[in-house]
């Protein structure tokens, strides 16, 4: 039996009992009925949306969505008006936009920051740690400020020396309009996906590594076989707040894409008219929009959780 096996165990041993500790403490009686009324108070608007989505124009207009309750008239109008809404953007077009906007938005920056916060973290290299603090500052930088340069990079390029290094993508036209918004979620996500995977690379017992260099691991190895199976749930974790991001974004989608080429938040936008007539559109808009962000949180929730409790406390 390896070494390398042996400290993993260990490992997800701590862990595990870390996790009973603050699993005992956050389930007691009182703990669970407070959770149980603030779930409740956060439910109600929801639930009320979600009855309004059924109900017809006139019904919403005139009464409140609790008489639905006692006289039930519920219709799929305003789903199918909502999906087939919209000249040159209708709400199904944009949902397929946002996954292509969302899904390589969120996988990107997740592959990129884990190679970084492994080299932060267990390779030595000078200027390290002045580099960290450099990206772990870059979070302080609102994204509007950063908007106005990063149209002129996609727009005129880097030139050296009359050399392009970075071509330009095409701003104001429909060329490289996903790579541009791509590009500017992947910048705006960095510094944050780095320094919370580096917390927990960093914590990995140094025995781990060691023992894997012992048995001739490389950098690559023990990155692939080690570090990122033990991160996973920190993965998950920061993958599900990045997808939401990307998903709810509006700001950054309707700057650097445009006409077809827009998320579902501008198609939302757009749902209630002019002056808000129609919102009982956007009821049912709100729903369509919701169902790609919930399904990836209750597939990866349980590595949500384990990725919140770990490390929190010394097992």
């Amino acid at each position: 039996m390896s070494t390398v096996g042996e400290s993993s165990r260990r490992l997800m041993a701590a862990t595990e009992r870390t996790s009973g500790k603050l699993r005992k403490a956050t389930t007691s009686r009182g703990a669970t009925i407070a959770a149980f009324i603030i779930a409740a108070v956060w439910t109600i608007p929801t639930f009320g949306l979600f009855v309004s989505s059924f109900r017809q124009a006139d019904d919403i207009k005139t009464s409140g969505w609790w008489t639905a309750l006692s006289n039930p008239s519920f219709t799929l109008d305003n789903y199918a008006q909502a999906f087939a809404s919209g000249d040159s953007l209708p709400l199904s077009k944009a949902f397929l936009n946002s996954l292509v906007i969302t899904i390589p938005a969120a996988v990107v920056p997740i592959l990129v920051a884990s190679l970084a916060a492994y080299a932060f973290a267990w390779i030595n290299f000078k200027g390290r740690n002045t580099l960290f603090v450099l990206v772990f500052a870059l979070q302080i930088v609102p994204i509007q400020m950063a908007l106005v340069p990063l149209l002129q990079l996609f727009s005129d390029g880097v030139k050296i020396g009359g050399l392009y290094i970075l071509p330009g993508l095409g701003v104001n036209g429909l060329d490289g309009a996903y790579a541009k918004v791509w590009i500017a979620h992947t910048i705006f996500a960095l510094p944050l996906a780095i320094f919370m995977l580096h917390n927990f690379i960093s914590e990995i017992p140094d025995e781990v590594i060691e023992a894997a260099r012992v048995d001739g691991a490389g950098h690559g190895k023990i990155f692939s076989k080690i570090v990122l199976p033990l991160t996973m749930p920190a993965i998950a974790s920061f993958g599900i707040f990045q997808f939401l991001w990307v998903w709810n974004d509006l700001l950054v989608a309707t700057v650097f894409t445009s006409g077809g080429e827009l998320p579902i938040t501008k198609a939302l936008q757009d749902l209630s008219g002019t002056y808000g007539q129609s919102w009982e559109l956007l009821t049912a808009g709100a729903f369509i929009s919701m169902i790609i962000p919930l399904a990836v949180f209750f597939a990866l929730q349980r590595f949500f959780v384990r990725g919140l409790l770990a490390g929190a406390t010394k097992g």
